[in-house]
């Protein structure tokens, strides 16, 4: 399949925040990767579509800031997949342990 596919992923519930220019949304995530996240129940913003992310993952009080692309976008409905342009290191480790943790 395409790239979005390619690394593990795990369902959450945690809110991010996402940055368009002046526009600031708070998305809820659905499921995480290293790669990335899906944003369901969220009114589709145009794929190439650069936004500034700020979230927190479970269990953990730490921020994690990074770039993000809209990478897909539901054609009927609420939905989009963001890939992570530059996750930091350390933030990648911590997502990793996460779905190591989570077992699935």
């Amino acid at each position: 399949m395409d790239e979005r596919r390619r690394d593990k992923r795990i369902p959450v519930d945690m809110w991010v925040e996402a940055e368009d220019g002046e526009d600031l949304y708070m998305q809820r995530a659905a499921n995480l990767s290293v790669g990335g996240a899906f944003f369901a129940q969220t009114v589709p913003t145009l794929v190439g579509t650069k936004v500034k992310l700020r979230f927190q993952l479970p269990g953990d009080a730490a921020e994690i800031e990074c770039m993000g692309e809209i990478v897909s976008a539901a054609e009927k409905g609420l939905g989009m997949g963001v890939r992570f342009v530059d996750l930091p290191e350390a933030a990648r480790a911590k997502i990793e342990k996460l779905i190591d943790a989570s077992g699935t």
